[in-house]
């Protein structure tokens, strides 16, 4: 059995390091940059699925709603495909009850993963222009209280990139290492 994963490039290092995992599968990663235009996400996979029917015998999304407003459940539910559950992809490594209880204990959060303390300068600092105008911050990040960075891997560059994050957004720092294990059993339980 062939299996499509349509992922956000966000996923695409953390899916690969768990295909071992999985059946024959093929990758295509539509960019994380849609993430600041969320409109622009179920069109990108619409248009994966248009150029690869026939070509699997199963497809999966491995993504969170990301801001599509359920339109991308509307899009999975008239094709009749499944994604990884939880609203975004930080619940995809803590875990959906997980997750959901760190947003309980503070809805003030902004979460970084691996990729996303990799690129902070390049998905949050450079977009939002927090790199030309600094005074920003408390218009997008005033009602936050904590960083969480949500670590697949253990690596000290990236902690302190995440650490680094958290100063530039004035926020308190905690750090959860969660490895990929919900991850990995969610993506295999979907292929099998």
């Amino acid at each position: 059995m062939s299996v499509l994963i349509i992922a956000c490039g966000a996923l695409a290092r953390e899916v690969r390091a768990v295909a071992d995992q999985l059946p024959n599968f093929t990758l295509r990663c539509f960019p994380a940059t849609l993430h600041n235009t969320p409109d622009r996400i179920v069109p990108a996979i619409t248009t994966i699925l248009d150029d690869t029917v026939g070509q699997h015998d199963r497809t999966i999304l491995a993504l969170g709603d990301c801001g599509t407003g359920g339109a991308l459940d509307r899009l999975c539910t008239a094709r009749d495909l499944q994604r990884l559950p939880g609203a975004h992809c930080y619940a995809f490594f803590t875990g959906v009850t997980d997750f959901d209880d760190m947003m309980t204990e503070e809805l003030g959060t902004f979460f970084l993963t691996d990729f996303l303390a990799r690129q902070f300068d390049a998905m949050v600092m450079r977009p939002l222009g927090l790199d030309r105008k600094p005074e920003l911050r408390d218009m997008y990040f005033g009602n936050y209280k904590r960083l969480v960075f949500l670590s697949q891997t253990e690596d000290a560059d990236l902690l302190a990139r995440a650490k680094a994050a958290a100063v530039a957004l004035d926020l308190t720092f905690e750090h959860r290492p969660t490895g990929l294990t919900p991850f990995a059993r969610d993506l295999a339980r979907l292929a099998a």
